[in-house]
């Protein structure tokens, strides 16, 4: 869940910087600051891979549990 949760911001993160560079309020020291600090990239399939992977745990948890999520 942790793995989710910060792939999830990592993709907010990027959305929003792409919008701020798209609308010129990023400076160019910003983004060779970015550049010169490279992020492992996380594709939409690494994404859901993850999302399935929880939703087969949840379901699997439910089972064990009689229906009822912890």
């Amino acid at each position: 869940m942790a793995l989710y949760a910060e792939l999830k911001a990592e993709r907010l993160t990027r959305e929003a910087l792409e919008e701020a560079i798209r609308n010129g309020v990023v400076s160019r020291e910003v983004l060779a600051a970015i550049v010169s600090d490279p992020v492992p990239v996380v594709t939409s399939e690494d994404i859901a891979e993850i999302e399935a992977g929880l939703a087969r745990d949840k379901t699997s948890t439910e089972t064990r549990s009689g229906g009822h999520s912890p």
